[in-house]
């Protein structure tokens, strides 16, 4: 069986200990990944300092070259990449291929930095004297990522910390974790350095030695809430910067005056396309005054219309979950809905494709009237389950929202521009949709929500991301003339 091996220094790294790759749609094992700990993140951290030294003195050109064939080469192999990540994650190749282009824009981002890296001047601040500006690479940098976007998080980490003159080492997700080590050998074929760009895989041990390791100067995550504070309080305290995203629980409010087969088009795609497995799924629709039963009649239409099967097939909308408990979880919070009260109007649970009996696969739910203190309404279930909340105003809708302790993304489905301004301008969220149901950023704004979505005050990539991987240097300059008198005084400076 083929063991998934870390990249240190440009080449393949064995480990003692591995764990199994499962492929969702059929339930059985399909691949080992090796399991790092201390030593082989102190490895990696030895190959990032050595290529530091020359990677953080190469030219701005340097870097830039390789980026542009980066991006190229993820253009050229982006149906290979996807077929790997659909075969561990279990989501449609069509999906993988949607996140590698989503990624990929921060590569293009990256492209383009010899513009956002230029520093600022200002001449005769003072008599004779200049100041100027510039930002350099902090380090060695390492980045923590999660299983639904093998490829994209990822991407939305290291062409910027390395276009900056950075080292990285990733620690992608134990579960899907062959997207890393393809995109380590595109890596090398773009001309990166050995060194530069390192996977370590593993679980626990390999985040706890990342987050103490003396030698990683900043720590991007993204995850689960309570595991992105134990990654801030963890790195924080060993000295670190960190970026670190958290859960989500996305609302999608819809008016009365809304296209209702627009909204139900557009809030079905997002509740369960990936099978609900992303940070910017839509979980809850709320429903306001008269749009209520309209909105819940075509749901469940275009719900038990979604196709499911497995990723590779070129049909499908819909594949498996993750894992085994993944799905036992999300059936078992339909089964709770129903306990405490919610109508299950779709039930997805029990789902079985033939020929993949075995597989993690369940289908789409929808469940209607879900109050705000339902578990479904209270958990991230991050699974193919879409809950309908009805309130009577956008003003109560807007309440329900900010009640909620995340605050990731949302959407607003109306015509009306009056009720999107006030809607923008009133939800405590950090992305947020008109008419749009994943308001994901383009690359050159930054990723990150508000609340329990993102732990401290860093967002991701975009301007945020250039900050997070460089620092500042301030210059004051003179240069007076040999024959210049230039009076040193004991009081604080002061132009003139």
């Amino acid at each position: 069986m083929n063991t998934i091996q870390h990249w240190i220094d440009g080449t393949a790294v064995s480990g003692t200990d591995t764990a199994a790759v499962f492929d969702p749609a059929t339930g059985q094992e399909q691949a080992r990944v090796a399991l790092g700990g201390p030593d082989v993140v102190d490895a990696a951290v030895s190959a990032a300092e050595r290529a530091f030294e020359s990677w953080s003195e190469s030219s701005l050109t340097q870097r830039t070259q390789v980026m542009f064939a980066f991006r190229q080469l993820l253009v050229d192999h982006e149906e290979e990449l996807g077929r790997i990540i659909s075969a561990e994650h279990g989501k449609t190749v069509a999906d993988a291929r949607g996140e590698i282009t989503r990624g990929r824009e921060v590569v293009e981002f990256a492209c383009g930095l010899g513009d956002v890296l230029k520093g600022s001047f200002s001449d005769q601040v003072s008599r004779g004297i200049d100041v100027h500006n510039f930002r350099q690479p902090i380090g060695v940098v390492a980045g923590i990522t999660p299983f639904n976007f093998p490829a994209m998080v990822p991407l939305w980490m290291h062409p910027i910390a390395i276009a900056t003159g950075n080292t990285f080492i990733l620690k992608p997700s134990e579960r899907d974790p062959s997207a890393a080590n393809f995109v380590a050998e595109l890596y090398r074929r773009a001309g990166l350095p050995d060194g530069v760009f390192n996977v370590v895989h593993g679980g626990k041990d390999a985040v706890d030695a990342i987050l103490a390791h003396p030698g990683i100067a900043a720590v991007s995550f993204v995850g689960s809430t309570p595991i992105a504070k134990y990654v801030h309080e963890r790195a924080t305290s060993h000295g670190k910067r960190v970026q670190a995203l958290g859960g989500a629980k996305n609302h999608a409010v819809v008016l009365p005056d809304a296209d209702l087969e627009f909204a139900a088009n557009h809030i079905t795609a997002g509740a369960y396309g990936s099978a609900g497995e992303r940070c910017m799924a839509v979980s809850v629709a709320v429903a306001v005054g008269d749009a209520a039963d309209g909105l819940v009649e075509v749901l469940s239409r275009k719900a038990r219309e979604v196709k499911v099967g497995p990723g590779h097939d070129a049909d499908v909308e819909m594949g498996p979950l993750i894992t085994k408990v993944a799905q036992e979880r999300v059936e078992n919070a339909v089964a709770t809905a129903a306990e405490q009260g919610a109508t299950v109007v779709v039930d997805g649970r029990g789902l079985k494709i033939e020929g993949h009996e075995d597989g993690f696969f369940t289908g789409p739910s929808l469940l209607d009237h879900v109050t705000t203190e339902m578990d479904a309404y209270r958990d991230e279930l991050f699974g193919p389950v879409l809950a309908i909340v009805r309130v009577d105003t956008l003003d109560d809708a807007i309440a329900v929202i900010n009640a909620n302790p995340y605050g990731n993304g949302t959407a607003l489905f109306t015509a009306s521009g009056e009720a999107a301004r006030r809607f923008q301008r009133n939800v405590k969220v950090g992305m947020i949709g008109v008419n749009v149901p994943v308001p994901v950023p383009m690359s050159y704004y930054s990723f990150g929500g508000w609340k329990d979505s993102l732990i401290g005050d860093s967002p991701i990539h975009g301007p945020e991301g250039i900050r997070f991987y460089t620092r500042p240097k301030v210059v004051t300059t003179r240069w007076p003339q040999p024959a210049q008198q230039v009076t040193a005084g004991f009081n604080f400076p002061t132009s003139s």
